[in-house]
């Protein structure tokens, strides 16, 4: 009982995620694309202040926890080449494939599908 009480919790966090991030547009390709060509910085800015945030939260939980330092793969400057080129060119991560799912976007489909092929590439 208590695993589906917290799937549950997932769930709605899960709703409330892809709702918040179809409220402030980031799941509209055409948003995104003005946010890529710097046509209107109001997405950049949400994005800068959620990285901001996160970073003000990492600092304060490194203050308790050590950092480990890892070594830092070959495939990371490449792949994180082919994210960005993805995100730009499908308007979305991963987290926003099924926000758009969810929209009805049916080219998400084809968006998934580049996501767990690369997933399986890796």
């Amino acid at each position: 009982m208590r695993r589906v009480k917290q799937h549950l919790a997932y769930g709605v966090v899960g709703l409330v995620f892809g709702g918040v991030l179809t409220r402030i547009g980031f799941a509209d390709y055409d948003e995104l694309h003005k946010m890529f060509i710097f046509a209107d910085l109001r997405m950049l800015y949400t994005f800068a202040g959620s990285v901001a945030l996160t970073m003000v939260v990492y600092f304060l939980l490194n203050r308790r926890i050590p950092p480990q330092h890892k070594i830092i793969q070959p495939g990371t400057i490449p792949g994180s080449m082919l994210f960005g080129f993805g995100w730009a060119i499908t308007g979305a991560c991963p987290s926003l494939v099924f926000v758009q799912l969810g929209m009805g976007a049916l080219p998400a489909v084809l968006t998934g599908i580049g996501i767990f092929a690369g997933v399986w590439l890796y």
